[in-house]
């Protein structure tokens, strides 16, 4: 590979600079900023302490909803649903009138930026805790040159180099299997990726944990805290190891629950049953996914499709007027203000307010399994997440201008710029 062709790579319109050095991005999934400010407060975040005196230190807006597999196939991407067509991770398919997970490929609609340097010529690594996202973020990839590699923790003993790029991850790691509710999974995430970035070496690697401790434990409380004391000795390492470094999140997270401790949940679906008759409208929660035990399928983002005849306006009025629904918009406001693809989308979408949530019909949620007061995300209040950038990037915007999904483009800048500093 000549000199020249790796100085830019293009993917879905924007540039990327070939980086000189290892450009990471990391996404600490539910990351609200509070957990690093309670954790650097109770000194346990002595590395991100020193990155951020050193490097560049802003915040940046997510995707809306802010959801796992929008935000992180934004990162992905480096664009938004709109342009990768994931706009949750279970949306409603009107041509066979199925509700489905959104975690096929063949819903992906953008290449990745990690195909587009792997085309390229670069070496790239992939490590997801939950499985769902790992289909998506390695699509377009091979795996038959060891340039490649993408795997998650929750399958990694069953990884294999024809369809991951490496055989039993769990085994070449050392590391065990972690239970999937748990903040191991997390960790064999960083330690993996600790271990590539020392002998696989890749141009561009991607670590995304899951929020399984942020959905159960508020910042500053001691499991949380442990969580993130746990991420700063891997943090040291990768830092130390020379990379370039982006930590950003995914989405934040709010309590979602009473003086009591119950879920609190405006329960849609029991409204439009009402207004409209029985299973005449379809409300769709795209944050569901395999893993509702920690949340119990509520968040704070919702879309419904109304049957034809429906007095739309109406509809909308009423749900406006409801307590804890902060917006009701039409399908092409919610796609130009939100850059949403409309194929995807119902006639109307609703945002809850910060301590409240959106459900179907109260008796579709299963919440037994909920042993802690809910905690959820998907809306506006949950959209402001950290951007720290281990180099010094003096032109990096803020919030709203930056997004989360710009972490690729300053990585990548600045591991192209490590070398001439």
């Amino acid at each position: 590979m000549n000199q020249m062709s790796r100085v830019n790579v293009a993917a879905n319109g924007r540039t990327y600079v070939w980086p000189r050095v290892p450009a990471i991005a990391i996404c600490l999934d539910g990351c609200e900023p509070a957990y690093l400010d309670e954790a650097i407060q109770a000194g346990l975040m002595p590395a991100l302490v020193r990155i951020k005196q050193k490097g560049t230190v802003r915040m940046a807006h997510s995707v809306i909803p802010s959801f796992t597999n929008p935000n992180n196939l934004s990162i992905a991407t480096g664009r938004p649903p709109s342009v990768h067509g994931i706009c949750g991770n279970y949306l409603y398919e009107r041509e066979t009138g199925k509700e489905v997970m959104m975690n096929d490929p063949r819903f992906l609609r953008a290449p990745t930026i990690f195909q587009a340097f792997y085309d390229a010529g670069a070496k790239v690594a992939v490590v997801t805790a939950k499985d769902k996202l790992r289909a998506l973020l390695g699509k377009g990839l091979a795996f038959d040159q060891g340039r490649a590699l993408c795997f998650s923790a929750e399958k990694s003993d069953t990884t294999t180099k024809a369809e991951h790029g490496i055989d039993n991850a769990s085994k070449h790691f050392g590391l065990p299997v972690p239970e999937v509710y748990s903040a191991e999974l997390s960790e064999f995430v960083f330690a993996a990726g600790v271990q590539l970035l020392k002998e696989f070496r890749p141009d561009i690697m991607y670590l995304t944990t899951t929020d399984y401790v942020q959905h159960k434990y508020a910042p500053g409380v001691p499991q949380a805290n442990a969580f993130y004391e746990m991420f700063d000795k891997y943090l040291t390492e990768l830092d130390a190891l020379g990379a370039a470094i982006v930590v950003t999140a995914d989405h934040g997270m709010k309590p979602k629950h009473k003086a009591d401790s119950s879920p609190d949940v405006v329960y849609v679906q029991d409204l439009l049953d009402e207004w409209l008759g029985k299973d005449a409208a379809r409300v769709i929660l795209p944050i569901t996914d395999p893993y509702v035990v920690h949340h119990g399928a509520l968040g704070s983002f919702a879309t419904a499709y109304l049957p034809d005849g429906a007095d739309q306006a109406d509809i909308m009025a009423r749900l406006a007027k409801v307590d804890g629904i902060m917006l009701v918009v039409d399908r092409p406001t919610a796609c130009e203000r939100f850059e949403l693809p409309a194929d995807r989308i119902g006639d109307i979408v609703l945002i809850s307010t910060e301590n409240k949530t959106i459900g179907t019909s109260e008796y579709r949620h299963d919440l037994a399994a909920l042993d802690e007061p809910l905690r959820s995300h998907g809306g506006l209040t949950e959209q402001e997440v950290p951007f720290i950038v281990n180099r010094v990037l003096p032109d990096l915007p803020n919030e709203p201008t930056l997004r989360n999904f710009d972490a690729f483009y300053y990585a990548t800048m600045a591991a192209a710029l490590a070398c001439d500093g």
